[in-house]
């Protein structure tokens, strides 16, 4: 006869196991999942174009976004983290990424984003190379399951020039 407490530790253990075993279910069900992300940003405005003082270029500006992100969440999201990315090329570099401006998403209710909103971060380039610059805007996202792997991914929405000269 088994004692009260190995009976007590081979329950544990067999629920401890049960439990792995159905968070790696909801794992390998997650990676089926496709979703569909709709997304559009476009620059409005550029506000603000100017060279800093220790000679970075600073720019600061105001787009617009809307993106359908409903189709992100299964039953196994916690919660999204989007943000936008200006990327462009310099002599020095083959990709340059600056964030400017992200989100946190808690639940699918508030998924479907509709902002014009002024940049939350500048662009600020080491150097003065963004006059006259290509950008492209460039949407990430990052799920957050409550027990798996995080998805990460990303959209190029859309692309715009930088004025050849400084605005104030």
């Amino acid at each position: 006869m088994h004692s009260w407490v190995q009976r007590l530790l081979t329950t544990a253990t067999t629920a401890a196991l049960l439990l792995l075993a159905a968070c790696c279910a909801a794992s390998a069900l997650d990676a089926f999942h496709v979703p569909s992300v709709q997304a559009q940003a476009h620059v409005t405005k550029i506000n603000r174009f100017h060279k800093q003082l220790n000679g970075n270029d600073k720019v600061t500006l105001t787009f617009n976004l809307s993106a359908n992100l409903e189709s992100l969440f299964t039953w196994s999201t916690k919660q999204v983290f989007v943000f936008l990315t200006a990327e462009y090329e310099n002599s020095k570099n083959s990709l340059n990424q600056v964030s400017l401006w992200d989100h946190i998403i808690p639940d699918k209710d508030k998924a479907n984003l509709q902002v014009e909103v002024k940049s939350k971060y500048p662009l600020i380039d080491q150097g003065s190379s963004l006059r006259g610059k290509k950008v492209q805007l460039v949407l990430h996202w990052h799920v957050m399951p409550k027990a798996g792997v995080m998805i990460r991914d990303r959209m190029a929405l859309s692309e715009f020039n930088l004025p050849d000269s400084y605005t104030s």
